[in-house]
């Protein structure tokens, strides 16, 4: 019986594209990255993150550097994140039902904590953060046995790769949404468990 639904945060829940572009292109000329343009994420969806870092010019290994200054100048544009439409009525739909809601994401957990307030989103009771882009299946694993739950009593919803590859590692079965980072074609070969276009899409599947 599934108890529980994972979210990620930037990309599923969130509409955070603008500000994203906006941190990133600071910290592109502070340290000689490639900036991009709002316009050019349609086409970084279709890349993986290997090839998103060549294409930045900026290392996957300067990665546990960079995050940190990343998210602290997201923190500044945060006003500008909003709900992806349909997720608040999607959220609230899932509380009526009797499923309890979590996030587990890379972010940091006061900006998640910021912005559920900011919209008065009240259905999250549980926010689990890592600053390790690959961390996500540590944190499922730390979630699942916390709260003494089989993986077949949880389903993760996420828009990336990784968090296929995360779902994959600990036997968690995975909601792909279409607004998100990741395109279709990149999530593709690790055949996600469930693909959806709107948020009203996951209720059904529930």
């Amino acid at each position: 019986m599934l108890k529980y639904v994972i979210f990620d945060f930037d990309g599923t829940l969130a509409d955070s594209r603008v500000v994203l572009v906006a941190a990133w292109n600071v910290l592109a000329k502070k340290h000689n990255f490639k900036e991009i343009k709002l316009e050019e994420l349609d086409t970084l969806k279709k890349l993986s993150i290997k090839e998103r870092s060549r294409l930045f010019k900026m290392p996957l290994l300067k990665l546990p550097i960079i995050l940190p200054q990343f998210f602290q100048l997201y923190r500044q544009g945060i006003k500008a994140i909003k709900p992806f439409d349909g997720i608040k009525e999607m959220l609230n739909e899932m509380e009526k039902k009797g499923y309890k809601i979590a996030i587990i994401s890379s972010n940091s957990k006061d900006n998640i904590l910021y912005f559920l307030k900011h919209y008065q989103i009240n259905n999250i009771k549980e926010i689990l953060c890592s600053n390790r882009i690959y961390g996500k299946d540590r944190l499922i694993t730390r979630f699942l046995r916390g709260k003494h739950l089989k993986p077949s009593e949880v389903i993760y919803v996420g828009d990336e790769h990784r968090d296929l590859v995360a779902c994959k590692k600990t036997g968690v079965k995975m909601i792909w949404v279409g607004w998100g980072y990741d395109a279709e074609v990149v999530v593709d070969p690790l055949k996600p468990d469930y693909k959806v276009y709107s948020p009203a899409d996951i209720l059904k599947i529930l």
